[in-house]
């Protein structure tokens, strides 16, 4: 038989407390004392525990969106568009495909996104490799010039290479795809004059920036079907020097 407290309650006979009993504020009923966790905000800061991520569904739902994307490019560059479909992205990208869809609802929206998404990011990383131009002095036109051809030999070019096509035959996706390419092309020739230091207002200097651009995506569309490097490498060095020339 178990024993009475003085609150009136039998205790079990091994002389435990009764299972009903009231836990201390802010832990688990049964919950031990290394279980417990005080209220952060009644500790010493030093003491308190790192603060938890505010915003953990937005971050989740970024780095969704960016495995999507970089999936996307990555399947447009190696099937092409008739075998990339949102499935296929989404188990590339280890998502369910109405995660997929929830971040794009058709498969236009998420190709356009995915090819503006990387060619904003080699944008950025042109950038980087220079990062003291125009502001410090001009950087190395040599080292710019290969550095823009780069753009045009890589997963991006051959990805949006795939996009054009299907955009050529696709009335849905022409719209998207044109804007896209209208805007990426205004950034990148706006880089280039940037980091040549080219003095747009002499004549002619316009024009051969872009005469710059359009030969790389000549390399680039080369290089789908072989890859010729030390014939590049020849081809930028010359490049280089005619535009040496000319923008001085």
């Amino acid at each position: 038989m178990g024993v009475v407290t003085p609150a009136g309650r039998a205790a079990p006979a091994d002389g435990t407390a009764p299972a009903d009993r009231t836990a201390p504020s802010g832990s688990t009923p049964g919950a031990t004392s290394a279980d417990r966790v005080p209220r952060q905000d009644r500790l010493p800061k030093q003491d308190r525990l790192p603060k938890q991520d505010r915003f953990p569904k937005q971050d989740r739902s970024r780095a969704t969106r960016r495995r999507l994307l970089e999936a996307a490019v990555a399947c447009l560059a190696e099937h092409g568009w008739a075998g990339s479909t949102v499935s296929v992205v989404a188990e590339r990208a280890g998502v369910s495909r109405g995660a997929a869809q929830h971040h794009f609802p058709t498969r236009e929206d998420l190709f356009t996104a995915a090819v503006a998404y990387v060619a904003e990011e080699r944008s950025t990383a042109l950038r980087a490799l220079f990062p003291g131009a125009p502001t410090e002095g001009p950087a190395d036109r040599s080292a710019v010039v290969a550095a823009l051809v780069d753009l045009y030999t890589g997963p991006l070019f051959r990805a949006a290479l795939h996009l054009w096509v299907a955009a050529s035959n696709e009335e849905q996706l022409r719209p998207q795809v044109t804007e896209l390419e209208a805007r990426v092309g205004r950034e990148t020739h706006r880089i280039a004059v940037e980091l040549l230091s080219a003095d747009e207002s002499r004549p002619g200097v316009r024009e051969t920036v872009q005469g710059l651009l359009d030969m790389a995506r000549g390399l680039g569309l080369a290089n789908l079907l072989t890859d010729d490097g030390a014939r590049r490498e020849r081809v930028v060095t010359q490049w280089a020097a005619l535009l040496e020339e000319a923008l001085d």
